[in-house]
């Protein structure tokens, strides 16, 4: 009788319209990927197979697969928002098992872990104290401790000595430097330094033309703490002899005294800020300081040390690298955002929440860095939206709502048959 063959067919376009109407539900659900139904013919079957003439009985569902195709990525004012263009999935630690999402509002919690809403941590390649992404994988947490101070070690100047400048007599003939007379130098130029502390320390760099052909010399004053200007001697020179610039008849620098190592470095020697902090002695690299006909300037002048500086903001890159900038100016990698793929992903397990669990028939996951192999790329400050297509599935609705007439039909239909039947005298 055709009343169980139609039965089968109005559970099947139930069930199609369930899972339309999930997707209609979700269509706005961050990340959300979309069904469909498929269906298999069912036939009665021997051991010796299918006859011929069988006529089948009815349909099944054999599947609801899931679509993981690229939904529309949105852009909103989170930088903590992720969105994967491309292929992959987002890595929690839901307690300790794994689950694996293409939602990416993340969130930070009170202890500095990157959550979602469901407080699953954000899995990433850590970084370590310097800010090197290592191979360990781990929660990702944005420390809020201030950093550390850095004590300036090496200074480098870029600058052009006017070569026209009017001559003083060398060292130590008069007139003697005197930084308070600006009569007994050509030029000057200031700096920060910074201490062990991170406490600044303003620093002035003098020029004096000698009379030597193509002769400068360059003093260096610290003032400290205390307010008290202390020159700071360039190591392997008497107290008051300042370091000496020799450049060529073309204008290139050629040899600095004293210099480090036979290179154009000069080494200041150990002078005591008076901040509590430990002597400062930096070296000063002068490779780039010229002698032209030009007037005096100075093009670029670099420390590498710093103060210490709170957590100001975050920054992700396209790669995945979480980078903190801190109000100091400087910046840290804190770790690198891990990505995950599988050979079937129609294999997951949903774990509602737009999550799924790795299975047997997924296989397992391949863990690696956003860009590289099959992965895709992390844009940060947007999130993916739904994948499902509205239109289409209103027209999967209305295919559906016919099924399901046309199989109740054929229940009508039968049912007036079978009453014919019955009625034969």
């Amino acid at each position: 009788m055709p009343f169980r063959i139609a039965l089968s067919g109005i559970n099947a376009a139930a069930a199609e319209l369930k899972t339309i109407s999930n997707n209609i539900a979700n269509a706005a659900t961050t990340g959300f990927k979309k069904s469909r139904v498929e269906f298999g013919d069912v036939y009665a079957t021997s051991n010796l197979g299918i006859s011929q003439n069988a006529i089948g009985s009815g349909v099944r569902v054999t599947s609801v697969a899931q679509q993981f195709s690229q939904g529309n990525i949105g852009f909103t004012n989170n930088n903590l928002d992720l969105a994967v263009n491309g292929q992959g999935f987002f890595i929690l630690n839901d307690g300790g098992i794994p689950a694996y999402t293409r939602a990416g509002a993340f969130q930070v919690d009170r202890d500095g872990f990157i959550v979602n809403s469901e407080n699953q941590r954000l899995t990433a390649y850590l970084a370590d104290l310097a800010g090197n992404i290592t191979g360990s994988r781990g929660d990702l947490q944005l420390s809020t401790a201030d950093i550390a101070p850095q004590a300036t070690t090496a200074v480098n100047i870029s600058a052009n000595l006017n070569a026209n400048a009017t001559p003083s007599a060398p060292y130590p003939a008069l007139p003697i430097f005197d930084r308070t007379d600006p009569t007994s130098y050509n030029n000057s130029t200031a700096l920060t330094v910074f201490d062990s502390l991170g406490n600044p320390v303003l620093g002035t760099m003098y020029y004096r033309k000698n009379t030597n052909s193509n002769e400068w010399e360059t003093h260096l004053w610290l003032t400290n703490n205390a307010g008290a200007p202390v020159e700071v001697i360039p190591t392997g020179n008497v107290a008051g002899q300042p370091a000496r610039l020799n450049f060529s008849n073309a204008g290139v620098i050629t040899s600095v005294t004293p210099s480090v190592g036979g290179t154009l470095n000069v080494d200041y020697g150990t002078v005591n800020p008076l901040t509590g902090a430990a002597n400062l002695s930096f070296d000063v690299d002068y490779a780039t300081v010229s002698q032209f006909g030009s007037p005096f300037s100075v093009n670029a002048l670099t420390q590498d040390g710093y103060a210490t500086g709170r957590l100001s903001g975050i920054d992700i890159s396209d790669t995945g690298i979480v980078q903190s900038r801190y109000t100091n100016g400087q910046s840290r990698a804190l770790g690198q955002v891990a990505l995950a793929n599988f050979s079937n992903t129609q294999g997951l397990r949903q774990l509602g929440a737009t999550a799924w669990a790795e299975t047997f028939d997924s296989g397992a996951a391949l863990v690696g860095q956003p860009g590289t192999g099959s992965l895709g790329l992390v844009q940060s400050g947007a999130l993916e939206g739904s994948n499902v297509d509205l239109t289409e599935q209103l027209v999967q609705m209305i295919t559906a709502q016919r099924n399901f007439q046309a199989n109740a039909q054929v229940i009508t239909t039968a049912d007036a048959v079978t009453q014919t039947i019955i009625n034969i005298r």
